[in-house]
Order: C-alpha cells, then sequence, then structure tokens
C-alpha cells in the first residue's frame, strides 16, 4: 500500500483520505441510527463496510503522517464532514417511529380527529384538565417521515393553538394500523 500512495502527489492523497474519512463517518452515523431503530442486520452490513474503509484510512495515516502533516488536517475535515453529511441523510430518510402528543381544546380537537380520520391515522383522546381550562390530549404514532407534514397541517388547522410534543418511538405493538 505504501509503495501505491507514495507515488501518488501529496495533495492528492490528502484529497482521497478527506473524501474515505466522509464516507466512512456517514456511514457510521447510519449505521447507529440503524441500530437504535432495530435494524441489525443492516447495520451490521454497514458496519463491515465502515471498518473496512476505516482500516484503509488509519493505515495510510500510519505509513504517511510523518511525511504530510497536512494529512491530519484533511483526515479531522473528513470526520467533521462525515458527521455533518451522514446526519443530513439520517434526517431525510427518517428511519423508525414518531409519537405526537397534541394539547388541545375542545374546537382544536375536532378538527385534529377530522384530519387524521381523513388520513386513516390511528389516535388516542383522553380528556384532561390544563391549568384554566379542560384539554384533551391526543396520541399519535406514526413513520417518523410522516411526523413534519402532519405535525404542519394540525399546527395549520389550529392555528397553532396546540401544544405538541414530538418524541422517537424505540418499540411497540398493536394499535389501529401499526401492529408491529
Amino acid at each position: 500500500m505504501s509503495e501505491i500512495l507514495s507515488s501518488i502527489h501529496p495533495a492528492f492523497v490528502c484529497i482521497i483520505i478527506c473524501i474515505a474519512k466522509i464516507v466512512e463517518i456517514s456511514i457510521q452515523s447510519l449505521k447507529t441510527c440503524m441500530m437504535v431503530k432495530g435494524q441489525r442486520l443492516k447495520a451490521a452490513g454497514l458496519g463491515f463496510l465502515e471498518c473496512t474503509i476505516w482500516g484503509l484510512v488509519i493505515s495510510t495515516m500510519i505509513t504517511t503522517l510523518g511525511d504530510n502533516l497536512l494529512l491530519l488536517l484533511f483526515y479531522c475535515i473528513g470526520y467533521a464532514s462525515g458527521l455533518f453529511i451522514g446526519s443530513s441523510i439520517e434526517s431525510k430518510i427518517a428511519l423508525g417511529t414518531s409519537t405526537l402528543e397534541l394539547i388541545a381544546n375542545d374546537e382544536s380537537t375536532e378538527k385534529i380527529v377530522a384530519y387524521l380520520k381523513e388520513q386513516g391515522k390511528g389516535f388516542t383522546v383522553f380528556e384532561g384538565r390544563g391549568s384554566t381550562d379542560k384539554m384533551n390530549m391526543i396520541l399519535i404514532v406514526l413513520p417518523r417521515k410522516e411526523m413534519p407534514k402532519a405535525l404542519k397541517e394540525i399546527r395549520h388547522l389550529c392555528d397553532n393553538k396546540v401544544f405538541v410534543v414530538a418524541s422517537d418511538v424505540s418499540k411497540y405493538a398493536g394499535g389501529y394500523g401499526l401492529i408491529k
């Protein structure tokens, strides 16, 4: 490997290391998310690929770092960029399931329930009491990909007069349309 690297211009070695580190850390970010979401087999496959890239990168770093200190800078830039890109990719593919807990008055609850029924989404409504008035809590579990759109529509329907708590769900069983 060191013979191949010595035949390549040091600037190109820096760029190769940076790109490889971006790919490795992006894969690492996705792998971690998949492990948390219970997708162990996919995570293991990504882990194998990540480890292969890491082995190549670290062996290059060890054999050439003394000759080219810029390599460390490009390694660090690749690492930081990989974290950013990996988390951006994960937020776009939105793995997993989310829960929305909405607290609204009766009028807003009726609008939200109508919207959820129209969308074919399951929900549960609990009656309760807020600090000043009667309120309702609407619990919704849905794919994380669908959460931003649903939340935007619900807030629009209620003129932003709804309290929202959104969170990720790691495990669930049963429920309307959610048997897993």
